[in-house]
């Protein structure tokens, strides 16, 4: 049997700091109001800070250099990949894929690619769909996974939501092991929440225009607001899919790495499922919200950090705008 396995993970996250401090002067001279707005943000969030690249890079500029750090972690070259899959729902361009792109600037010469657009939900999705490719394709060795975010360069710099914008990309290097590495997946969606929150002019719903560049439609918006539901429960929901379809226990999972929106939700469903806090893992109070790139880096991080070892049996669950949810299970190598 061949199973796909994550050989090794990497990391970006840019140079310039924008903390809530700073975030808070921005909003100050929006309205008055709007401070007082940051700092319910940040107790309802956990978000302390943000990171932005420059404004002349493109979220592939982002995404390289996450892919150049997982390759050289796991020795080896961009002309030996077979796959890029690449997450984001703040693309380069509406098309070409931003994985093109990313193929051309990395080097991957040998490498076919596909954008994944499942929003937070890209990254598990696009782990599933690797392991899926190295057990069924003979002749694969080697496919990068990578998840990117530069929304904050898609959004009203005076939009009070842009607290939850900040840029970053991770990636795995997905490998052929001949035991489990990938042990089971699942997805739910409900595209009932389509028009909650995206960007809803630039596309063929409606082109841009004059006019609705004008009005901001071509800017990220927080239409309606999420119930705390669609994690609160659908989060659950997919650990313990994951369980049932992959034969284990809840006490078995060594970590769970969630989407990075919310320290309180993490918190929470980890006490719904009857897990220790300690099984799970945060990084959006050093790095902010990074949307399709949040669960990559955390688990990089929690790798780095010592908390995934070999043999944990680790869960990543995302959740993405849409909306969209994904799981997958691995045994780290």
């Amino acid at each position: 049997m061949r199973y796909g396995t994550i050989l090794s993970t990497g990391r970006y996250i840019p140079e310039i700091e924008v903390s809530n401090a700073t975030f808070k002067e921005w909003m100050g001279k929006v309205s008055p109001a709007l401070p007082g707005v940051v700092d319910k943000f940040e107790e309802s969030s956990g978000i302390l800070t943000r990171w932005y690249a420059p404004r002349e890079w493109a979220t592939s500029d982002l995404a390289v250099r996450a892919a150049q750090d997982a390759l050289e972690r796991a020795g080896i070259r961009p002309e030996q990949l077979d796959m890029i899959l690449l997450g984001t729902d703040s693309p380069d361009y509406i098309t070409p894929a931003t994985s093109v792109v990313v193929q051309y600037k990395l080097g991957a010469v040998n490498a076919g690619t596909y954008d994944l657009g499942c929003a937070c939900a890209s990254f598990p999705t696009g782990v599933a769909s690797a392991c899926g490719l190295i057990a069924a394709n003979p002749w694969m060795k080697y496919i990068l996974v990578i998840g990117a975010y530069m929304m904050s360069k898609l959004a009203d710099p005076n939009d009070i939501t842009s607290f939850f914008y900040g840029d970053g990309a991770g990636a795995a290097v997905i490998g052929v092991s001949d035991k489990p590495g990938f042990v089971s997946s699942t997805f739910l969606a409900d595209g009932s929440y389509h028009a909650h929150w995206g960007i809803y002019s630039g596309g063929t719903f409606e082109p841009a225009s004059v006019e609705s560049v004008q009005a901001g439609r071509t800017k990220v918006r927080l239409v309606q607001r999420y119930p705390p539901e669609v994690n609160h429960e659908g989060w659950p929901k997919i650990v313990r899919g994951l369980a049932e379809k992959g034969n284990f226990s809840l006490d078995d999972v060594a970590m769970v790495i969630f989407t990075q929106v919310r320290k309180p939700s993490i918190d929470l469903v980890m006490e719904t499922l009857g897990m220790p806090i300690s099984k799970a893992h945060w990084v959006m109070d050093k790095w902010g919200y990074m949307g399709s790139a949040c669960i990559p880096v955390c688990l990089d991080d929690a790798i780095r950090l010592g908390k995934i070892k070999s043999g944990d049996l680790v869960l990543l669950v995302g959740s993405g705008v849409g909306y969209n949810q994904a799981g997958a299970a691995l045994v780290m190598p």
